[in-house]
């Protein structure tokens, strides 16, 4: 079995999400601060990197990008955000790393 070939059937092994809603192989950025916010790109391959998977995507100039899997519209949404409704823009976890990071800068100051 040639390299390609072992290659390509990685591809289309992690190329199918349960949530997509563009079909497979295809994804939509939904980070509302990202700035290609909206747009469909096609999935080239998935990493899970430092415990994040990563969705990679050639952009605009055929450059190879990543993206973190939870900014696009192929996982389930963040039971937070979709309990809030849109009410809140921001998650709990990301509140207590702030308090945390805050309080280590407090710290810091006072010494």
């Amino acid at each position: 079995m040639s390299r390609s070939t072992i290659r390509r059937n990685n591809l289309s092994a992690t190329s199918v999400a349960p949530y997509s809603s563009d079909g497979d192989g295809v994804f939509r950025i939904v980070h509302p601060f990202h700035p290609d916010h909206g747009q469909q790109f096609v999935l080239v391959t998935t990493r899970q990197n430092w415990g994040e998977k990563l969705f990679y995507y050639s952009d605009a100039k055929g450059r190879l990008m990543s993206i973190p899997a939870r900014w696009t519209d192929r996982v389930e949404p963040d039971p937070t955000t979709a309990i809030s409704a849109g009410r809140s823009p921001f998650r709990l976890e990301d509140l207590l790393e702030l308090t945390r990071l805050l309080s280590a800068l407090d710290r810091e100051a006072t010494l």
